[in-house]
């Protein structure tokens, strides 16, 4: 229930509107009638009402005059000119008298218009699973999302509105520093808005032949940033909506973590059938703590073995036909690569068909293997093989740590298990890779865990 600003000043007369005094007279004299005038006190100013409010209601009344397009402040609450003034536009719009105080049947209207407007564009306040970050997304305008352990993308059909949400590590970032590298890149952008802060910087402008509106939040060493771009044409549906997101963005609602969040009751990932009997090799965390493991088309699955040290596991089905085992014979030479895997359905609209993705591979101390650019959720676990079609080994996503020390060197949101080692593991747990195909797409399957 939305909380209603009263417009009824309640001002209390002094005295009676015709008091009469009759003052001593002498004999035979007229009586004279004396009418005192009421004392009112000063009219209550605008910011005066609004500021006896709730702070909840503020929020609400700047958020609703917002989603009308008569507020383009932050949504914090707070008393200012800037919000008595939309209200009086609000009241000019629909006729009434500018007094910069709702009635309450302005106020119904008001917070029935700002409904709609939310429910036109289908507003929802969401968790981005990689980050923890929670933000609103208008839903219907941005219906299509894809994902990494970078952020995420939500784009209309056409792309006529993007909305882009990254993380990054850097060593001793400022949002000074941050503001004047975000408008260099990409070159072109044209700044017509800054506003920067010890721990948050905003600014607005073009980008090429859209307009953007990015606003970044710094916590230590980790930076998210979220960047809403937008045709021209789209202004006037798009504008109140970039308001709304802006004052929901809430970059890190938990604080800085040391672990990774909770995993999720249903997730995905991509398993690589190495053998005609049901062996598969998948991803060790993703397929931890199910109650149940299930390969679409082929039914339930049992893990058998894992590998702590390189976060792989070793699923089997069983009396499975139809098996098509990926050959990983071979020594790969090459650091660039094919991943193929099955994204998460929510990448593909519900479908669950296999996909590649390029990815380079590089060394990293201690003789781990990162991959750039992380591949799509979903994909943990999914076969690399080089453009020769020699199989490179087990492509792994990394949980998100956002915590870490401030000039320590980002981790690697995506890692390569070799091919060596995935073969060591097998044999280790006298699985016989049986596979001859380098027919990556029919050898891999979408593993689901479903936990409590």
């Amino acid at each position: 229930m939305r909380l209603m600003l009263s417009a009824t000043l309640i001002v209390a007369a002094v005295g009676a509107a015709h008091a009469q005094l009759t003052p001593p007279t002498t004999a035979g004299a007229k009586p004279k009638t004396v009418t005192t005038v009421p004392v009112r006190p000063a009219l209550q100013k605008p910011e005066d009402t609004a500021g006896a409010m709730a702070q909840a209601e503020r929020l609400a009344l700047q958020s609703d005059l917002a989603w009308v397009g008569e507020y383009n402040g932050a949504i914090t609450g707070d008393v200012n000119e800037r919000m008595v003034n939309a209200i009086k536009e609000f009241q000019k719009n629909r006729g009434g008298k500018p007094t910069g105080v709702l009635n309450p049947q302005e106020r119904g209207v008001l917070a029935d218009t700002a409904r709609r407007k939310q429910e036109s564009v289908g507003w929802r306040i969401v968790t981005e699973p990689a980050t923890g970050a929670r933000l609103g997304i208008p839903t219907k305008l941005v219906p299509q999302l894809t994902s990494d352990a970078a952020g995420a993308k939500w784009t209309s059909p056409t792309g006529t509105v993007q909305v882009l949400l990254t993380r990054r590590k850097e060593a001793s970032p400022t949002t000074a520093k941050l503001a004047e590298q975000e408008k260099k890149e990409p070159a072109g952008r044209t700044i017509d808005y800054t506003v920067v802060k010890p721990d948050f910087f905003v600014l607005s402008g073009m980008q090429g032949l859209k307009k953007f509106y990015l606003r970044g939040t710094l916590k230590g060493d980790e930076i998210r940033i979220l960047t809403i771009l937008y045709d021209q044409a789209m202004q006037t549906t798009v504008e109140p909506v970039v308001i709304a997101m802006s004052s929901a963005f809430n970059a890190f609602p938990t604080g800085v973590q040391a672990s990774p969040p909770p995993r999720k009751t249903v997730e995905y990932a991509t398993g690589v059938v190495v053998s005609d009997d049901g062996a598969i090799i998948t991803d060790r965390v993703a397929t931890s703590d199910c109650i149940a493991l299930t390969i679409p088309g082929y039914g339930n699955a049992d893990r058998v073995a894992e590998d702590k040290e390189h976060d792989l596991a070793l699923l089997r089905i069983y009396g499975a036909r139809g098996l098509k085992p990926l050959s990983i014979a071979g020594q790969a030479t090459q650091t660039a690569l094919d991943i193929t895997g099955i994204a998460d359905p929510q990448n593909q609209g519900g479908g669950a068909a296999a996909s590649s993705v390029k990815a380079s591979v590089t060394q990293l101390g201690g003789g781990d293997q990162a991959l750039s650019p992380p591949p799509a959720l979903g994909f943990s676990g999914a076969a690399a093989l080089d453009g020769s079609g020699k199989f490179a080994g087990i492509a792994l996503l990394k949980p998100v740590i956002v915590a870490g020390p401030a000039n320590a060197a980002p981790p690697a949101q995506a890692a390569l298990v070799p091919s060596d080692t995935v073969r060591t593991f097998l044999k280790a747990h006298a699985v016989t890779a049986s596979g001859e195909s380098v027919d990556a797409k029919s050898a891999v399957v979408r593993v689901i865990c479903v936990r409590k």
